[in-house]
């Protein structure tokens, strides 16, 4: 009896990683350059340089410092202000892992959309594939953040409903 096997795709690609990476600063801002999704992982275990997420909220056209950025990376306004002053000082690791998942989602939502602002603007609009919410206000549970990939996928593929 032949027994099939199947190949699986890592979920992560180096692509995906790095246009990940290149949001939060890349190799300049993280000090380190990524190859895997295990060396994304050990970033993240040590924490985001805050630097990190002050370059990514650099590189937003549309979204900007407002309740939605709030909401997707687990951080008030106030907060990021004060990280500002610290830009050395490395994120937790919820923060961290919140920041590189807005910044993974934000990079497959360019590469859908065709831009970055078109991206944007799809996250802050509400999304008939989501019931009417808007993708960025579910980025803050775990359980948000799969619906809104899933949906990301749909769109990629040709599937809206």
């Amino acid at each position: 009896m032949a027994v099939a096997t199947e190949k699986i795709a890592p979920e992560t690609t180096t692509s995906e990683l790095q246009k990940a990476a290149a949001l939060l600063g890349g190799a300049r801002v993280l000090a380190c350059s990524l190859t895997s999704p295990l060396d994304a992982h050990e970033l993240l275990l040590r924490g985001l340089p805050a630097s990190a997420l002050h370059h990514l909220v650099g590189q937003l056209v549309i979204i900007g410092k407002t309740d939605s950025l709030e909401k997707a990376v687990g951080m008030s306004l106030r907060t990021w202000q004060r990280r500002k002053d610290t830009p050395s000082k490395p994120l937790s690791q919820e923060q961290s892992g919140r920041a590189w998942k807005f910044a993974q989602t934000l990079a497959k939502a360019t590469d859908i959309f065709g831009s970055q602002v078109e991206a944007e603007q799809w996250l802050e609009r509400p999304a008939i594939g989501l019931e009417q919410r808007r993708p960025i206000d579910l980025l803050g549970t775990l359980a948000g953040v799969a619906l809104v990939e899933d949906h990301l996928d749909r769109l990629e593929y040709g599937v809206y409903a």
